[in-house]
């Protein structure tokens, strides 16, 4: 396996890198390569350890969408990034270019998710399986067909803001699964542009960012 990763930061507790389209977040039964392979073998080499590297996953970002990924290299440091995350003491921005025009230059959109095998969608409130959704979203730049939307998500549901911006008839480009018809380099045009969250030790807010894939302008 290639050495070679993409890191925002790192120091002796944190972890983020700039995770590519189409690669996996952690490991799964396919035998793809992923992210978190990938920072064992990088910590490994680079402090050349006998034996494995610490490497806990802090969250994940599907296959064909970019951008920020942040691992716990200690054990004590996972315990506290998770338990800031479930606190919802981070803040997570993204990036989409979608079909169509959103509804109003910005807004909320809130709905109930249900999951099922691979794939969210829009239930009522009343579902059993109903969990409550909800994004801030900025028209960033309209580009003829498409639209590039800035996203901040309020709740951290399987495929949220897929499922709820191709509920209102904006699919992500390249975003089959959710309606797209358009595609776009082989990948769902969806980028986590930055994260901020509470250091897991200092207590620090820090900020990681990635920058948007030249894709994205053209």
């Amino acid at each position: 396996m290639q050495t070679e990763l993409p890191v925002i930061f790192e120091d002796n507790h944190l972890l983020v890198v700039n995770k590519p389209a189409g690669m996996l977040t952690q490991p799964d039964d396919t035998g793809q390569p992923s992210m978190e392979e990938l920072a064992k073998q990088w910590l490994k080499v680079k402090y050349n350890k006998p034996g494995n590297a610490f490497i806990g996953t802090v969250h994940r970002l599907d296959k064909p969408v970019s951008g920020v990924v942040i691992f716990a290299k200690t054990s004590k440091a996972l315990s506290r990034l998770n338990a800031s995350m479930r606190a919802k003491m981070t803040h997570k921005v993204y990036y989409a270019l979608v079909e169509g025009g959103l509804p109003a230059k910005e807004g909320m959109l809130e709905n109930y998710l249900a999951h099922d095998d691979f794939r969210s969608r829009v239930v009522l409130k009343n579902d059993p399986d109903a969990k409550l959704a909800r994004l801030k979203y900025r028209v960033v730049e309209k580009r003829g067909v498409k639209t590039l939307v800035e996203v901040e998500l309020e709740t951290g549901r399987y495929h949220q803001i897929r499922v709820q911006l191709a509920n209102v008839g904006c699919p992500i480009c390249g975003d089959t699964k959710y309606g797209s018809k358009m595609a776009f380099h082989g990948r769902v045009a969806l980028h986590h542009a930055r994260l901020r969250i509470p250091h897991p030790i200092t207590g620090m807010v820090c900020t990681f960012e990635a920058k948007l894939p030249e894709e994205f302008s053209a």
